[in-house]
């Protein structure tokens, strides 16, 4: 659903609530008319998705010392002047666009989202933008800011590929959508230093303190922008991060209107433009129904499989296959979106727990992608601990996913069958026989799978049925 969040402008209400703030043209909470979000097409196109993989990949591989750049934060200025100089060294030979490509394929991973540029600063595509103003690190300068004239982007390192038009161009010949990571802010180049992560912030920079350096800024900002929905072809997604100062609005707002133009049915995450996104994506965690308040807009939850969005050298923390596929379940069940976080390392290669874990997830999806992609949440999106249902858009099909192996009958009190149709476990031929009374729908699954081996998956099996509307219970019914 399209979440267009008007705020009300009575203003005796607005005391009362304590200084409620009113909409304004100048505010992300409140939407221009002349604004429109993605079309209704392309937010349904994206929901059939169900799948992704989010790729986290930069400068910040070679160390692998935490979660992507944020290291930067809680290190002092010499350790951010190694890093800032990595790019000089980067050379990811082992990169491999089509093998990438094969991966997401295999295991039936139908989306991406892939870094453009993390809040380092550092530019994993060939943008035409320069940074004007860097900091000093070190020496009698350190924590000043010097001119500079470079792009610090990927073009600049001893590689000097744009691997972000190589993926995009390998995924897109295999079907799969992509998608793109941009973060607002950016801690290399010193006309961005107004954000309250930056770890050489500036508390007294407005518009008004340093107007040369704001338009830089500014321009920069937006370009960047332009460049990444421009030169790549069709973009799915945009997953925008952090955001800057109120004051920025105005001017941020401008441009997120400048990328409508240029993708109308792009989707763009909320974060840093308020009710002027698509979707939201909550992170390391799973809203607990489909009407969750925390989630008001479309969702897609982004979940680590190791420790961190990037490459996590730590084989030990990195997630199963099997956490991979309930997760799946339970949030494609609700409504959601699924995306596992990973990163390559330094050299262009994953984990290969990671490629074990989702190679796991391609197989289970090839017995049971039919319960998954393209489906809704039925009007009972679960039943106890173990069940959870699905639904085909055109309502005539629920697929009851049962967690554990359910023994000799499956009992569902939820869904009731057309009389005299089949019951199917999908990468089962034989149909199955079932039976309607006043307790529910009872599914006899054969003696043959008792034996694990003989069963089309281990573990979630999911169960196909031509359903009746969902409504009180009928008459006894059955499949002869």
């Amino acid at each position: 659903m399209r979440r267009l969040h008007i705020l009300t402008t009575i203003a005796l209400a607005v005391c009362l609530a304590g200084g409620a703030r009113l909409a304004r043209a100048d505010d992300p909470d409140h939407v221009d008319t002349d604004y429109k979000h993605a079309s209704q097409k392309a937010l349904e196109a994206w929901k059939d998705l169900k799948f992704g993989l989010r790729i986290h990949w930069g400068v910040y591989s070679i160390w692998a010392d935490g979660p992507e750049s944020w290291p930067l934060t809680r290190h002092p200025l010499d350790w951010q002047g190694q890093y800032a100089q990595l790019y000089k060294t980067w050379n990811p030979t082992q990169f491999d666009p089509d093998e990438w490509a094969d991966m997401m394929a295999r295991d039936g991973i139908k989306f991406f989202v892939i870094t453009t540029k993390h809040h380092d600063g550092f530019s994993m595509y060939d943008t035409h933008t320069t940074v004007k103003k860097r900091f000093v690190y070190s020496g009698p300068g350190a924590g000043k800011m010097e001119d500079c004239d470079l792009r610090y982007s990927i073009m600049e390192t001893p590689y000097g590929r744009d691997v972000l038009r190589e993926i995009i161009d390998a995924a897109n010949k295999r079907a799969i959508k992509p998608g793109l990571y941009f973060s607002h802010i950016d801690w290399y180049d010193a006309d961005f230093r107004m954000d309250q992560w930056n770890p050489n912030r500036d508390k007294s920079y407005t518009p008004q303190s340093d107007p040369a350096a704001w338009k830089r800024f500014v321009a920069r900002h937006r370009e960047q922008i332009r460049e990444i929905l421009t030169n790549y072809g069709k973009i799915s997604e945009v997953s925008l991060d952090m955001n800057f100062p109120d004051f920025a609005w105005p001017d941020v707002k401008e441009t997120i209107k400048m990328a409508r133009k240029l993708q109308p049915d792009c989707l763009f995450r909320n974060r840093g433009i308020g009710a002027y996104g698509d979707y939201h994506t909550p992170e390391n965690w799973i809203p607990d129904s489909p009407r969750s308040k925390e989630s008001p807009l479309p969702w897609q939850v982004i979940h680590t499989l190791g420790r961190y969005m990037s490459y996590d050298p730590d084989g030990s923390a990195y997630k199963s296959g099997e956490w991979i596929v309930s997760n799946l379940v339970d949030i494609v069940a609700k409504g959601g979106l699924f995306m596992v976080g990973i990163g390559p390392d330094g050299e262009g290669k994953f984990h290969p727990k990671a490629i074990e874990a989702l190679d796991y997830a391609g197989n289970w999806l090839r017995v049971n992608g039919a319960a998954i992609y393209s489906t809704r949440p039925w009007a009972y999106w679960k039943e106890g601990d173990d069940l959870r249902y699905t639904r085909t858009k055109d309502d005539k099909t629920v697929y009851a996913i049962s967690l554990k192996w359910p023994g000799s009958t499956l009992h569902l009190k939820s869904v009731r069958p057309r009389n005299g149709s089949q019951i199917t476990m999908l990468g089962v031929r034989q149909p199955l026989t079932w039976h309607w009374d006043s307790t529910g729908l009872t599914i006899d699954i054969p003696t043959k799978l008792q034996t694990p081996k003989n069963r089309p998956c281990k573990q979630a099996w999911a169960f196909r049925i031509a359903a009746q509307p969902a409504g009180p219970i009928s008459p006894e019914i059955s499949s002869k």
